[in-house]
């Protein structure tokens, strides 16, 4: 069997990340002010059973942008970072001020195929990788966190330091792939999910339902995203519409069609979003539902997963949304599902900027509370007349 040609090189990392170990990381959060010593082999550990875990999502080794790692190629990164921390940590332990042989992390994973290695293999081996490193740093006894080691260009770290250095950069990737994560965190929980949900209809949704409902045309073809244990689709098309099932989660495809309904397993960000059902050229939907899904989404993502959904709704389509209220980004565990997912917070008016960039216009937006005090923007959208053709 011929080896499938080389990915073009994602685009190279050349910044110098010392400086993480003076201020917090404003893309993923770290701040290596606030990790004690004897935290650093727990979240080595912690962090390797996530990268496990989000290997099991769908399409490990396909790259949702051009220049950036696919999960299974930064799943290979980190466990030869795993690999290399170890190596430099023992050698502060047994030498004077040693200096550490350089490596090209770029060119390890060009010459080493990342994007050929088989996805259950590197989950297994980055696991083991960190449990080895975490070992070595359990070991470390008090006095040997000051001793210190030189990189190649000259940096010095001393145990603490480069212990700190480390966990930054498996954090910091862990948020990269954090989508990938998140979906496999609902795979493995979706009969709990599907039994707490399926029958558990805020009135707020409730009420949102009938509404949208009413502003559609009667028997309107609607788009749901991430219809989760299916509850809203079938409440959807209890009132008369035609609902395209779709979720990125494939155990949740699985379960609703084992329901006995259609569900496609589709990713807004980079699947073709075109209605397939019609019996001659496609046809665009006449709205999207989205409820409580695209929270999921990396900020610099969902402009353009706004855009493909306005490419495939016609011209004065609805649109109805909800997304969590507040700053930034987090990992969270409630409920049925306990292994954490990334939640993607946002303010009013970036919300409704985005909306407008992607060719919505917002006809309603409240402000809410959920089940467990956190706020919630609830949108409803309408189509340009124009909107953002070419992107479906």
């Amino acid at each position: 069997m011929p080896i499938a040609p080389p990915l073009p090189p994602a685009t190279s990392d050349t910044k110098d990340w010392t400086w993480v170990l003076d201020e917090a990381c404003p893309e993923c959060g770290f701040d290596a002010a606030a990790v004690e010593p004897g935290a650093v082999a727990r979240t080595v550990r912690s962090n390797a059973a996530a990268f496990a875990l989000a290997l099991r999502a769908p399409h490990p080794a396909r790259r949702r942008h051009d220049g950036t790692w696919s999960t299974l190629e930064y799943a290979c990164h980190v466990r030869d970072v795993h690999r290399t921390f170890d190596e430099r940590v023992r050698l502060m332990l047994d030498h004077d001020v040693p200096l550490f042989a350089n490596w090209d992390q770029d060119e390890t994973a060009r010459a080493e195929r990342y994007d050929l290695q088989d996805p259950a293999e590197v989950a297994l081996a980055l696991v083991e990788a960190a449990d080895a490193v975490a070992t070595t740093y359990d070991g470390v006894p008090a006095e040997a966190w000051g001793r210190r080691g030189l990189r190649s260009n000259g940096s010095e770290f001393t145990v603490d330091s480069i212990a700190r250095y480390h966990l930054h950069d498996v954090v910091h990737h862990l948020h990269d792939v954090a989508g990938a994560v998140t979906v496999a965190a609902y795979d493995v929980a979706v009969a709990g999910y599907r039994e707490q949900t399926q029958d558990l209809v805020p009135d707020h949704v409730r009420d949102a339902l009938d509404a949208f409902v009413a502003a559609l045309p009667e028997h309107a073809r609607v788009l749901e995203i991430g219809s989760g244990s299916g509850r809203d689709a079938r409440l959807l098309e209890q009132r008369g519409l035609s609902v395209r099932r779709t979720d990125v989660t494939p155990a949740f495809v699985d379960a609703l069609r084992a329901d006995g309904v259609a569900a496609d397993l589709l990713d807004p960000l980079t699947d073709d979003l075109t209605d397939r059902v019609a019996p001659t050229e496609p046809q665009p939907y006449d709205g999207v539902w989205a409820n409580a899904c695209l929270l999921h989404v990396a900020r610099a993502d969902l402009p353009l997963v706004l855009m493909r959904l306005a490419a495939v709704t016609r011209p004065s389509g609805l649109f109805r949304l909800s997304l969590k209220e507040g700053d930034g980004d987090g990992w969270s565990t409630h409920g049925s599902v306990t292994t954490p997912r990334r939640f993607v917070y946002w303010r009013e008016q970036p919300l409704r900027d985005a909306l407008a960039g992607a060719g919505w216009s917002v006809v309603d937006l409240v402000h809410t509370e959920g089940l467990r005090g956190e706020r919630w923007l609830n949108v409803v959208a309408q189509r340009g007349e124009r909107g953002q053709e070419g992107a479906s």
